[in-house]
């Protein structure tokens, strides 16, 4: 099993499947199983999720793909999960991996590392963001609700799906006080951080892939904010299609729908495709 050595001297795994030009998937490659998976589907998740993903690319792409999310809450960086070590963490990746050039795909908050990735390499043969938005990202909204996150840690056992699927003001935080003081400060780093001026260092093909229903409103025990993914994009596509972007907006689907691996895999395959093979 191949590893790549992270930022704090510790390490994860790759697994690496197919040939063709290097894909970089940050995703559980392992099926969830037994009450775990029950759980997901709870939720609406594909519990094979990250192999579903890496099934679909693995014909045509050389798919390197690693639990970054499961490492960091399995060893949580509470003090040094920033945007610039996060960005070493995956070239690190890249590196074990042997590519020199390579593609990104990430989700949600891995998406923003595939941004804070790209201003910083200049290495990326292509570059994928789902469920976040490139231009106008909610950094102090995600830094509210890491608080408030932070806030509640290590005061309920297990956690719980919302009462009402589209409430997830009803979740329960049952993450440790280090696993999200890591996200605190990942978020304090990036308030400073102005997405629209970093469009001139993006040089790489690019794609951003969102729910049009991507929207989480928070009630005042997570700080009493939106977290707008879907309207974000919508409004602002002709500037991020007239910035370099790729624009595709899943109609009527939410944060958790919009990262399933049907959803996706008819959107990145063939963008990927027509980006990175003759």
């Amino acid at each position: 099993m191949t590893e790549a050595g992270l930022h704090d001297g510790g390490s994860v795994e790759l697994e690496i499947h197919g040939t063709g030009p290097t894909v970089l998937l940050p995703v559980d490659p392992r099926p969830a199983e037994g009450p775990r998976a029950d759980e997901l589907r709870k939720w609406g998740m594909d519990p094979a999720l990250g192999r579903s993903l890496i099934e679909g690319l693995s014909d045509t792409f050389r798919v390197v793909a690693f639990d970054y999310e499961g490492h960091v809450m399995e060893t949580p960086k509470p003090d040094t999960l920033t945007p610039g070590n996060v960005a070493a963490d995956l070239l690190a990746v890249a590196d074990a991996a042997g590519a020199d050039r390579f593609a990104y795909y990430g989700y949600s908050w891995l998406a923003l590392s595939g941004l804070q990735l790209a201003i910083r390499t200049d290495r990326l043969s292509a570059l994928a963001l789902g469920g976040f938005p490139p231009i106008g990202g909610p950094y102090a909204e995600m830094l509210s609700v890491t608080m408030a996150a932070h806030g509640m840690s290590g005061s309920t056992p297990s956690a719980q799906r919302p009462a009402d699927d589209h409430d997830w003001s009803t979740v329960e935080v049952s993450m440790s006080e280090a696993q999200t003081r890591q996200f605190v400060t990942l978020y304090q780093e990036l308030q400073s951080f102005d997405d629209r001026a970093a469009q001139a260092r993006l040089s790489s093909p690019r794609l951003c892939l969102v729910g049009s229903a991507d929207e989480i409103a928070y009630d005042e025990r997570w700080g009493g904010v939106t977290v707008s993914i879907g309207s974000a994009v919508t409004n602002r596509r002709a500037e991020l299609e007239a910035s370099g972007w790729d624009v595709r907006i899943l109609d009527g689907l939410d944060h958790v729908q919009a990262m399933q691996p049907a959803n996706v895999l008819p959107v990145l395959s063939p963008w990927l495709a027509s980006h990175l093979t003759p």
